[in-house]
């Protein structure tokens, strides 16, 4: 029997193979202090490593120093063992506790385990960072962490095996080692990204182009003022993101030839009929009718801004030729504010300039527009209030007052200044789902001051003495790939510059306008090909008058080689000749003022084969 201190015991003999380890090691870490059983085994295997570890320090040294350093070698590792392996708070205080129990009572010898530590290293010529030195000493320590959690298994493992098992944690050890640092690395750099300025690459994401949409929104022919529920429309779908901003454009060009039975006068609206540009009884041409370019930002949910420019040489109200500096400007043709979001609420806001919620004013003809349209089709500044929902659909615009850019006219104190908001139209329909492939529309409308209201001699943007209202009713079916639409607009006065007084047979008159047409699509090698015709007037005096009216008959074709490509071909007759400015005489004619007769012409006709191409992005 050898002693240890005061103390007699039988395990001195026993070799390191005698003690049982099993580390229960759970992704790394060691279970919880519930695991801890057999006290007594516990004390049992402490005698055992304290009787190994007095065998194997190096001779010559005195064995019970080497014992009571080892002692304090032992509790001390074991100490900065569990605090690093054990996660939890709480074992960690188990512990501690224990090992100050057992170590002796005394805090003090806890405080100088490192002081032991360090002595015992230099004796033995090894440092714990020495694994070959040291490994002894390891083993001994990993063997009572072993039994003190787990306990003493039926079956021991050999010293080799705890050795591979080691050299397989350390290995682990260094390979998550790696794996953190690298997830350090990346992380840092996420961190670096985000902290730096937004790059290009990022601001290039903020622009987007849908050429479905550009199409959609820059289109003269469909939805002309009705595109601010367009784009609540796309936004609702999803196809308009928040916080994007959405650039689009779209060109048409166009060639044709137009031949008359008058000199000099061509009733086709698409371009001013006027003698500067058309002379002679045929003329053609090969230009570009106009360019958009747009710009809708969608900011957040709820705040849209929409911008449309527009270059239009051939329908520019500049004086001189389509190719005169003052008919080559650009111009701001729509510009506002949309406050809504369809999802949330049916109410919308719209403050800028836009067109005016007078009539439907689309038409199917692939190109030219209706004559309803030249006559009853409003833009102005003002702002509108609307509602949408389940079908029904309803606007109300307060207009400008003064001579607005198109159909819209209130007297400002007998004046045409624009200053004060005294006009307005209310606009209200409904659309019936008739099945998954058809719809009907029905509206109506009405404007406090249309265009209408000018005394003799009629010149545009002119003043009025008081105001003409106008109302309007329209209709639009839906079925399948056919489409069906009419509408009708008139003034409720008369128009008093209709009246020439030295033509006095031909009486003052109401403004009339109406049309009706058709639409057919259908796929030709997967290519949706629209056939249309339709027939509109302009009424603006009595029967047998030169401004009496002017008729148009459009028959056209469109073909969407893509969805925002349209090349179209149209056969235009027009009869009658009455152009607005000097509409019932007062014009000059070599500098000199005509009243006694009107250069319109109810016998004027017209013929015009039309080609042409419009494209956008």
């Amino acid at each position: 029997m050898k002693r240890f201190g005061s103390r007699q015991t039988k395990f001195d003999k026993i070799t390191i193979d005698d003690i049982a380890i099993d580390c229960r090691l759970k992704s790394g870490i060691l279970t919880s202090v519930k695991d801890i059983r057999h006290i007594s085994t516990r004390q049992m295997l402490r005698k055992r490593v304290f009787a190994f570890m007095s065998r194997h320090v190096r001779p010559g040294i005195d064995r019970t120093a080497h014992v009571k350093f080892g002692k304090n070698l032992f509790w001390m590792c074991m100490r900065r063992i569990l605090a690093v392996v054990v996660s939890r708070q709480g074992v960690r205080r188990y512990f501690n506790r224990y090992f100050a129990y057992i170590g002796g009572r005394s805090n003090r010898k806890m405080k100088s385990s490192f002081r032991c530590y360090k002595m015992i290293a230099e004796r033995t010529d090894c440092a714990v960072a020495d694994g070959c030195k040291c490994l002894k000493f390891l083993i001994s320590i990993l063997a009572m962490t072993s039994c003190l959690i787990a306990g003493i298994p039926a079956h021991a493992d050999s010293l080799d095996s705890l050795i591979e098992r080691l050299d397989q944690l350390e290995e682990e050890n260094r390979q998550l080692r790696k794996e953190i640092d690298e997830l350090k690395a990346r992380q840092n750099e996420t961190d670096s990204q985000a902290a730096a300025p937004v790059s290009k690459s990022a601001d290039a994401r903020f622009v987007n182009f849908d050429s479905k949409f550009g199409y959609d929104i820059l289109d003269p022919t469909t939805n002309i003022n009705r595109k601010q529920l367009l784009i609540l429309d796309r936004k609702k779908n999803g196809i308009l993101a928040p916080n994007r901003l959405y650039v689009q454009g779209a060109v048409t060009a166009i060639s044709n030839y137009q031949s008359s039975n008058v000199a000099n006068k061509f009733g086709y609206l698409m371009r001013h009929p006027t003698a500067a540009n058309e002379v002679g009884k045929t003329v053609s041409e090969a230009v570009v009718h106009s360019t958009q370019l747009g710009l809708t930002g969608a900011l957040g949910d709820w705040v849209t801004g929409n911008v449309e420019i527009l270059y239009d040489p051939e329908q520019s109200f500049g004086a001189g030729t389509n190719t005169a500096l003052t008919r080559n400007q650009l111009q701001v043709r729509r510009a506002y504010i949309l406050l809504g979001n369809l999802d949330r609420s049916p109410f919308y806001v719209s403050l800028g300039k836009m067109a005016t919620p007078f009539g439907l004013t689309d038409t199917v003809n692939p190109f030219t527009a209706s004559t309803i349209w030249h006559a009853f089709g409003g833009l102005a500044n003002g702002i509108t209030l609307g509602y949408a929902k389940e079908g029904l659909n309803m606007s109300l615009m307060g207009i400008q007052g003064g001579a607005q850019f198109r159909a819209a006219n209130t007297s400002v104190h007998k004046t045409a200044t624009p200053s004060k908001l005294n006009n307005f139209a209310v606009d209200a329909n409904y659309t019936w789902e008739l099945d998954s492939d058809g719809t009907f529309l029905l509206g109506g409308s009405f404007q406090r001051g249309s265009a209408y209201c000018q005394d003799y001699p009629v010149s545009h943007f002119m003043p009025c003495k008081d105001n003409n209202p106008a109302f309007g009713i329209y209709g639009k079916l839906v079925r399948d790939n056919l489409t069906v639409k009419g509408e009708f607009a008139r003034t409720t006065d008369v128009w008093p510059g209709t009246f020439n007084p030295d033509i006095p047979q031909f009486a003052a008159s109401k403004v009339t306008s109406f049309d009706i047409g058709t639409k057919y699509r259908y796929h030709f090698n997967d290519i949706p090909v629209d056939l249309s015709a339709e027939f509109s007037r302009f009424k603006a005096g009595p029967v047998g008058a030169p401004w009496d009216r002017q008729d148009q008959l459009v028959l056209g074709s469109a073909w969407f080689i893509q969805p925002n490509v349209k090349l179209f071909s149209e056969y235009i007759h027009t009869k009658g000749y009455a152009p607005l400015n000097f509409i019932s005489g007062g014009h000059t004619e070599g500098g000199k003022v005509i009243d006694k007769r009107s250069h319109s012409d109810n016998s004027a006709q017209s013929d015009i084969i039309m080609l042409g191409a419009n494209i956008a992005f």
